[in-house]
């Protein structure tokens, strides 16, 4: 089933963006501190998402977009499920404390925009020709 294929590749990519987003986060925090640093996090992750699901998952669906037009248009999308990301991240960072605290805040950021991500994605952003 491509629909099946496509979602495990998108989650894969999303794994891969999870390493940046954290990456990112403890990287920036001390510079913008845990909120600030999670905004510049979830752009990087979303900007190395994009790139990888253009060229693994989505690479048969280019519905002929600019590239820029296309980037722009899955920053805009992914925004739904940075809400639903961002939310749980708050979520978690005012009820577990600990150094690892900001990283679950991501994780299950990250899970719960997952689905609402990738509808975007597949339906809105690389539709099929």
């Amino acid at each position: 089933m491509k629909l099946g294929r496509e979602f495990l590749s998108f989650a894969v990519m999303g794994a891969i963006g999870f390493v940046v987003d954290v990456s990112v986060l403890y990287l920036a925090a001390p510079l913008l501190g845990w909120y600030g640093a999670r905004v510049l996090s979830f752009l990087a992750a979303a900007t190395a998402t994009w790139a990888l699901n253009r060229r693994y998952t989505f690479s048969g669906r280019n519905a002929g977009a600019s590239v820029l037009r296309e980037y722009l248009g899955y920053l805009v999308t992914m925004l739904g499920g940075a809400v639903v990301n961002y939310g749980a991240y708050v979520l978690v960072l005012h009820w577990v404390s600990g150094p690892w605290a900001p990283a679950a805040g991501v994780a299950l950021g990250s899970c719960a925009g997952l689905v609402v991500n990738f509808l975007s994605a597949r339906y809105l952003v690389f539709r099929a020709k």
